[in-house]
């Protein structure tokens, strides 16, 4: 029960962490230099183009729809994360709407703003997603897509559900706002996918040690993960050793690699990089 707390409790903590960096993304540089990369956001700053209502009312009220469409389709739990999500970023954009009015850029240089308005929703766009979790919005379509189709790249699903909303930018602002969107967007889908990549990288190891207890005993009892080891020969001495194969995150490879130097174990390691690791303890 504690565990389950504890990962509750991360959980939220990450989702906050996240909304609140992509509040200060949408509101600083994404609203003010009029960027469509998609998602609510971008379609609210159409609607508070085109409409007297606020960016930040229309994205409630959107949000509001899809999370109900969201919790048909993708279930109670990602209802549930998402729903806190979206609130919390309504909430965040309201607070700075109020309390910290802006009538224009931060700046004149629209490049600049570009970088903050791609790199801080997309970093928070991925760290919702790799806890289950979306900011909501054409998210959720994104997902859906991903889910029902044979699409299995989230990024690429998020680009083409928000690429309706870059060429609706075509028509409503100038073609350097709708060229700097389109732009944007693109760059969004590959930092979205490298900053997943990243999260999810884990080291695929094979040691060839004598040993064999001191390194399996480690990964168990300390690391908690699983090993397979086989006996072999060295080929120039034709002495016996044994290969283990197992698989840890970057931060387990680091202690084990630490284990075999502090233990001065007569031992050979190379390490792979891999994202997709399926199996108990990693994705099912």
């Amino acid at each position: 029960m504690n565990e389950k707390w504890q990962e509750i409790i991360k959980q939220a903590a990450v989702i906050t962490l996240s909304i609140t960096i992509m509040a200060i993304g949408v509101y600083f540089f994404k609203f003010p230099n009029n960027f469509v990369f998609g998602g609510v956001t971008g379609t609210a700053a159409l609607v508070a183009k085109l409409t007297p209502i606020s960016a930040s009312a229309f994205s409630s009220a959107a949000n509001i729809i899809l999370l109900v469409v969201g919790l048909i389709f993708l279930g109670k739990s990602f209802a549930i994360t998402t729903g806190y999500a979206s609130v919390l970023l309504s909430f965040e954009l309201m607070l700075l709407e109020k309390f910290v009015p802006i009538d224009g850029p931060l700046s004149d240089q629209p490049m600049l703003d570009l970088v903050f308005a791609i790199a801080l929703p997309a970093i928070a766009s991925a760290l919702l997603f790799n806890v289950g979790a979306s900011s909501g919005g054409t998210d959720v379509i994104a997902l859906i897509v991903e889910k029902y189709t044979h699409l299995h790249n989230i990024a690429a699903a998020l680009f083409l559900t928000d690429l309706f909303m870059v060429v609706a930018a075509c028509f409503v602002f100038d073609l350097y706002t709708a060229l700097y969107s389109f732009v944007g967007l693109a760059v969004k889908s590959l930092v979205i996918d490298e900053v997943l990549e990243r999260i999810k990288m884990c080291k695929s190891i094979l040691i060839v040690c004598d040993d064999k207890d001191a390194v399996c005993e480690f990964i168990m009892q300390n690391l908690h993960r699983g090993a397979t080891y086989t006996p072999c020969n060295g080929a120039y001495t034709d002495k016996p050793h044994f290969m283990i194969f197992t698989t840890l995150t970057q931060r387990e490879a680091d202690c084990l690699q630490e284990h075999i130097h502090d233990k001065n174990l007569n031992a050979f390691m190379t390490m792979l990089s891999t994202t997709e690791v399926f199996g108990k303890g990693f994705n099912h």
